[in-house]
């Protein structure tokens, strides 16, 4: 199976919104759309799914054009998608049948994800003592959070090849973000295909092989997390000592970032320069506690290509 997308364009009268976005997904695992606001980052995601027209470009899967009877797509948007004042179970059999899937089978899925995500007690009413039943929760009586797990389950019950999650840890607190993190794992180890965005840098780190980076409306980054971050080499050292090093960090010509208690973050040209600055400090007998040599992170790369004019990135 593969994804690809090629081309694909976005217009408003004379403003473009996605210029020309290309990228493919030959086998299962994760890809990463980043974009700082109003980059075409959700555009290209609705794009992708069909939900917006295109105005060049196309997507494809397996070789035919993306749409519902080519492929089972989960998607998990951002925004909250929810019927406020229906019961949240008439509406997860609702989506199901949407889907296609049997009701016997939707029931079965409902109840797995709902122990899974921890939502039971929304779902089945609890009866009580006096043999009366509670009534049905419905979709406005939930937590920002619990909304989220809910959608997230809508997007899962089709049991999807093509996984589409849009901000899936905003608003999450750190006990369900672990909760969240753990089912995006097992998805990906069923050899899911999964697009994702995030403004959460180490998370896209953390699961992301392939990214694009957007920048008004334009690819300005793209190809394998790995390799990008090797070519940059291991710039950023980490240092902590016992003693002052702020004579010798500056007699070496390295850029001081900060300095808390003799804990320093660097930026080198290199190797060498952090080498160099290591034997000056040992000559000198400065005791050093850690010495952590590495390549810029994610952040770092992204506020390098996009700039330092943007304050947030793109919802």
């Amino acid at each position: 199976m593969s994804l690809i997308v090629s081309e694909l364009t976005k217009k408003y009268g004379e403003k473009t919104v996605l210029d020309r976005l290309s990228f493919s997904m030959e086998e299962p695992g994760v890809y990463a759309l980043l974009g700082t606001n109003g980059a075409g980052k959700t555009t290209a995601i609705r794009m992708i799914l069909g939900m917006l027209s295109s105005d060049g470009g196309k997507v494809t899967w397996n070789g035919g054009k993306l749409d519902s009877t080519t492929c089972n797509v989960g998607y998990l948007a951002e925004e909250r998608g929810l019927y406020p004042k229906y019961t949240l179970m008439d509406q997860l059999l609702y989506f199901t049948s949407l889907r296609g899937v049997e009701r016997s089978v939707a029931k079965k899925r409902i109840d797995y994800w709902a122990k899974r995500l921890e939502v039971t007690e929304y779902l089945y009413p609890p009866v009580l003592p006096n043999g009366r039943k509670t009534k049905a929760k419905t979709a406005d009586q939930l937590s920002k959070g619990n909304q989220q797990k809910i959608q997230f389950m809508i997007s899962l019950l089709s049991d999807p090849e093509l996984i589409i999650l849009d901000e899936p840890l905003s608003g999450l607190d750190p006990v369900n973000t672990d909760l969240f993190k753990s089912v995006i794992r097992e998805q990906i180890d069923m050899g899911k295909y999964l697009i994702m965005s995030s403004h959460q840098m180490a998370t896209v780190e953390e699961f992301c092989t392939d990214i694009t980076i957007l920048d008004r409306s334009k690819t300005v980054l793209q190809g394998n997390l790995n390799e990008i971050k090797k070519s940059y080499g291991r710039v950023n050292l980490r240092l902590k000592t016992e003693g002052d090093a702020r004579a010798h960090i500056k007699k070496a010509g390295i850029i001081l970032l900060s300095d808390v208690e003799n804990d320093y973050a660097l930026k080198v040209t290199g190797e060498a320069q952090a080498n160099a600055l290591l034997s000056s400090l040992v000559k000198d007998g400065i005791p050093v506690i850690s010495f952590d040599l590495r390549e810029p992170s994610l952040h770092e790369i992204f506020v390098e290509k996009v700039g330092t004019d943007h304050e947030t990135l793109e919802n």
